[in-house]
């Protein structure tokens, strides 16, 4: 459940999917299946040194009643520069009016793929969020996140609402963005209206990854359903991307429909005073279970290479 904040009614939150790259990449582009993607990790030419660049796997998992429509989330993979990575998270309660709530992020994301190299964006995350929502025309909102990593390390991120991002180095969580939200339920999010937030309201953060380093980026279809530990123990499981990409999202997946499951998104609800009634508390009974949504997981892992100048 999520509400658009030019509304004031409780309405579903879930989302579509699409990926773009610059680059080649295996992708399963059926329709209506769970969706992988993993990009190749070999190193570019360029000038003698070492630099670092992402080696990527991302897994997609509809919600439930949206298989048929591949769900409401968006995201791309760039190989440009050391990579960009970005997921944006359609807000559902457009369908309400007969709007595809899959159109805006989509759109958005296809701006900002197009974008990642223009000279106004600088390689700058926020600017980047800026210009590809102004040439967004759809109607709609969404939640959304972008990360570009330098070549020397430096990973800049801009984020909008609760998709986030997760930095584990050696079996610890390094570094977390924080969702931002107006009520719970009510995340910050880019949207035609002009009630809605613009990319100066983005929380932007920087981070100095080195080799090794993993991050987990995803809409909060994950992180809403998965903890920080299962994260950091999934990942370890796994030396490949794609395969640490798909356990988590089937991780997601499980506890979502889990309603014993004491997940993360029921655990805010009761901080937040949602609970089952007094009588049930008295009991022992209180509030459970995973959220259903649209799940989408980027799993970039940091690689170092020495580059060399072409003859």
């Amino acid at each position: 459940m999520a509400i658009p904040i030019f509304r004031s009614l409780f309405s579903h939150y879930q989302r579509l999917s699409l990926s773009f790259s610059h680059n080649p990449f295996k992708y399963d582009s059926h329709p209506r299946a769970r969706r992988s993607l993993s990009l190749s990790c070999a190193p570019p030419e360029g000038p003698v040194g070492s630099e670092v660049s992402f080696c990527v796997g991302t897994h997609l998992i509809p919600h439930p009643n949206k298989v048929d429509r591949g769900g409401e989330d968006a995201f791309f993979v760039s190989s440009y520069n050391g990579g960009v990575l970005a997921v944006a998270d359609g807000v559902s309660a457009w369908a309400e009016q007969n709007i595809d709530p899959a159109l805006f992020p989509q759109e958005l994301m296809a701006n900002a793929l197009c974008l990642v190299d223009d000279e106004e964006a600088n390689y700058d995350p926020q600017i980047l969020l800026g210009k590809a929502h102004a040439a967004t025309s759809s109607i709609g909102s969404a939640t959304v996140i972008v990360a570009m990593l330098e070549r020397n390390g430096i990973l800049k991120i801009a984020n909008v609402g609760d998709c986030g991002l997760k930095v584990v180095r050696q079996g610890q969580i390094a570094f977390s963005t924080s969702p931002q939200e107006h009520y719970f339920d009510c995340p910050y999010q880019l949207s035609s209206e002009a009630a809605g937030q613009t990319y100066l309201d983005a929380v932007v953060s920087t981070v100095e990854l080195i080799e090794g380093d993993t991050i987990v980026m995803g809409s909060d279809g994950l992180f809403d359903n998965v903890y920080d530990h299962e994260i950091v123990s999934t990942i370890s499981k796994f030396s490949n991307v794609s395969e640490a990409a798909k356990a988590l999202a089937n991780l997601a997946s499980n506890h979502s429909r889990d309603t014993d499951f004491d997940s993360p998104y029921s655990l805010e609800a009761r901080n937040k005073g949602f609970d089952v009634p007094f009588w049930k508390k008295i009991l022992g009974m209180k509030l459970t279970g995973g959220k259903l949504d649209d799940i989408t997981v980027i799993v970039g892992q940091v690689v170092a290479h020495d580059t060399f100048s072409s003859s």
